[in-house]
């Protein structure tokens, strides 16, 4: 059987991500590493519960497709967001955005039939991220 691990974000900062992804969302640094062949730098970050956050860096990498909203990423194949289960999908939202994050859809009720709350967020380098409160 699988099981989701972690997902990778190319930051063209990895001190600043580092430090952004561990203080809003409460993350552990629990591994650093280094690929000189392709000057790669790389830290997995840990959360409590166990999901994990890879952040890479590579100073020859390029910019994507800044995504305005998630109905805009859609429009692009490939990565679009990640989304995290949270207590609160109020509280997350506002905490994230006095954190640094922007607002990309304000806290509402999801479009399935169960209408959990959500919302999303851009982190400081415009990746995408949903709220979720189940």
């Amino acid at each position: 059987m699988s099981r989701f691990d972690h997902v990778g974000l190319n930051v063209p900062d990895l001190d600043a991500a580092v430090d952004w992804y561990c203080s809003a969302l409460e993350l552990k640094e629990s591994m650093r590493f280094r690929i000189d062949p392709v000057r790669l730098d790389g830290v997995m970050l840990t959360h409590a519960s166990g999901w994990r956050l890879e952040l890479l860096h590579r100073p020859s990498a390029g910019p994507r497709i800044r995504a305005a909203d998630p109905a805009d990423a859609a429009l692009t194949l490939g990565y679009s967001h990640f989304a995290l289960e949270v207590p609160s999908v109020e509280e997350t939202y506002d905490a994230l955005l006095a954190a640094g994050a922007a607002d990309r859809m304000s806290p509402r009720p999801s479009p399935d039939p169960s209408g959990l709350p959500m919302a999303f967020v851009a982190d400081p380098w415009e990746n995408l991220i949903e709220l979720l409160e189940r």
